[in-house]
């Protein structure tokens, strides 16, 4: 469960401590040869470099800003998921008959249904296991479809049915719950889109290739008197471009359980707190803080 979006400096350190390695390797080589080596007399305009440097920063520009309109999206969706399950309850209370022998029965099902849900759509875009609280529900309710949320969605629709059947409600009403059903599956399908839609590999491996070929081309156009100054900077930029490619990375999938991801489980227990106390549940869960999260 990812609760924090903070992440120590430390630990993106550790993310990219591969690329870092690299970075060092090659450009100590590189600053050795460009001094000692049979490549000490070349030397390139600094202008030249500038032009790798001025395409890379546009490249991660587009990437950085491509990444967070999926991250943004992925957000907005489940605030929209947010508002529709509090409009869910809110009209399920009010428009199903009080009169009716199984009013509570058919409000505490809805809630617990759609708090399920909201948990099972969660946990099924980050591809883990289910939580003992959906994993109980779908036992309960003997559901093995392979889409779990797209069938509890049914399980609204048909309860819906059932009480139009039974007269707990008249059939405007089942029409306007049902649009509020119908505006959650579009939220699961877009979410469904952003997870399934892989942002182009090429991409990444010309941005790689154009930054490494920057930092072959830096030493030699740098001045030679001072090594350390020359292999310093070959090392410091072409990390902060790495750094920020790596950024984009995880911000492009919003839905891949990791510190940047959408906090889907965050969201689910707020919508399931909203939810019980609409109801006068007693069985309120606490808020629990979020938490430094550390890459592994």
């Amino acid at each position: 469960m990812l609760l924090n979006k903070r992440i120590s400096i430390w630990s993106f350190l550790k993310y990219i401590k591969y690329d870092i390695i690299f970075i060092v390797f090659y450009a100590i080589t590189m600053g050795i040869l460009d001094q000692f080596g049979f490549l000490s007399k070349i030397s390139i305009p600094i202008a030249v470099t500038g032009v790798f440097g001025t395409a890379v920063a546009l490249l991660l520009g587009f990437r950085t800003n491509q990444a967070y309109e999926r991250w943004w999206e992925a957000r907005i969706i489940w605030g929209a998921i947010v508002n529709d399950s509090r409009t869910l309850v809110r009209q399920s209370i009010t428009f199903y008959d009080r009169q009716d022998s199984q009013y509570e029965f058919r409000i505490k099902e809805i809630v617990l249904r759609q708090i399920v849900w909201c948990y099972a759509l969660g946990e099924s875009l980050r591809k883990v296991d289910f939580s003992p609280k959906v994993a109980g529900y779908l036992k309960i309710q003997d559901i093995n479809d392979q889409n779990v949320p797209n069938a509890i969605l049914l399980k609204h629709s048909e309860a819906l049915s059932e009480a139009r059947n039974d007269k707990a409600i008249n059939k405007f009403q089942q029409v306007q719950i049902d649009s509020t059903v119908a505006r959650l599956c579009d939220s699961m399908g877009k979410c469904e889109r952003i997870k399934n839609t892989v942002f182009p590999k090429a991409h990444s491996l010309l941005i790689h290739l154009i930054i490494y070929v920057f930092a072959t081309m830096l030493p030699f156009g740098l001045s030679d008197n001072y090594l350390s100054v020359e292999i310093g900077l070959t090392i410091a930029i072409p990390i902060i471009f790495i750094a920020i490619e790596k950024t984009s990375i995880l911000m492009q999938d919003p839905f891949e359980n990791n510190p940047m991801d959408t906090p889907m489980t965050d969201l689910a227990q707020t919508i399931e707190i909203n939810l019980k106390q609409m109801t006068g549940d007693e069985d309120i869960p606490q808020k629990k803080k979020p938490e430094m999260f550390y890459i592994l």
